[in-house]
C-alpha cells in the first residue's frame, strides 16, 4: 500500500495536481486517494527523502518546486538515456515483450480520453520503464524513474480538455508498431519527439501559478 500510494502520490506531483509550495496534510490526502492516513505519511517521508517534498513540522508536507533551468536540464538528460536505451532494448524485444506492452500502451489511451491525470501519468511511467527494462540495465531503469518523478507538466490538464493529450497518447502504440516492425530509426525520431513534449506545452510554464494562489486540501 505505501508503495502504491507513493507511485500515486509521484503521479500527482508530476501532473501538477500538488503545487510548488502548497502544504498538504497526511489526512487529507488519505481522504483524497480514500486510503489511510498511515500509508500516506510513510510514502511522503519516502518523497520526502527524494526531495520531491519536504516536511513541515506540525503541518505536513510542503512540494518543492523545480525551475525551469532544472527541468530543462533533467529534459536534456531523459533525451540522452531514455532514447537511445529504447532503441537498444526494442532490438531485444521479443514478439512476447510486444503482447505484454501493448494494453499498458492502452491504457494511457484511455486515461487521455478520460482526463485521468494521475493514471495518465502513472501507465505512462509504466509503460516507459517497462520498455526500458529490456535493456537489461537495473540501474539505468531505476534512474529514469527518479528523473521522470522530478518532471513537471502543469500543461496536461488542458492538453486533455483539447484534446490534444489524446493524440500524444497514442505515439505510445506507434512505437510498438515501429518496434514490431524493426524501424529503429523511426523509433528514434518518436521517442526524440516524445520526451522534447515535456519542455513544450506539456510544461504549461503560463500556469505555474505562484504558490498563494493553489487550492489547499
Amino acid at each position: 500500500m505505501r508503495e502504491q500510494v507513493a507511485h500515486a502520490l509521484r503521479a500527482a506531483l508530476v501532473a501538477g495536481h500538488m503545487r510548488p509550495g502548497e502544504i498538504y496534510s497526511a489526512p487529507a490526502l488519505a481522504a483524497r486517494f480514500g486510503v489511510s492516513a498511515t500509508p500516506v505519511r510513510e510514502a511522503m517521508l519516502d518523497l520526502a527523502h527524494e526531495g520531491l517534498v519536504e516536511t513541515v513540522p506540525n503541518k505536513g508536507f510542503r512540494v518543492t518546486d523545480l525551475s525551469d533551468r532544472e527541468l530543462d536540464e533533467i529534459t536534456e538528460i531523459r533525451l540522452l538515456i531514455e532514447v537511445p536505451t529504447t532503441v537498444r532494448a526494442a532490438g531485444a524485444a521479443a514478439a512476447r515483450d510486444l503482447a505484454r506492452l501493448r494494453p499498458m500502451a492502452e491504457r494511457i489511451v484511455a486515461a487521455a480520453g478520460e482526463k485521468d491525470l494521475i493514471a495518465y501519468v502513472e501507465h505512462d511511467r509504466r509503460f516507459h520503464l517497462e520498455l526500458l527494462s529490456l535493456a537489461g540495465n537495473e540501474h539505468l531503469v531505476a534512474l529514469v524513474g527518479e528523473l521522470r518523478a522530478r518532471t513537471r507538466l502543469y500543461g496536461l490538464t488542458r492538453l486533455a480538455d483539447s484534446g490534444e493529450l489524446t493524440a500524444s497518447a497514442r505515439e505510445h502504440l506507434t512505437m510498438l508498431d515501429l518496434i514490431a516492425a524493426a524501424d529503429p530509426d523511426g523509433l528514434n525520431r518518436l521517442m526524440t519527439a516524445h520526451i522534447g513534449h515535456v519542455r513544450g506545452s506539456w510544461a504549461g510554464r503560463d500556469e505555474r501559478r505562484p504558490a498563494h494562489e493553489g487550492t489547499r486540501p
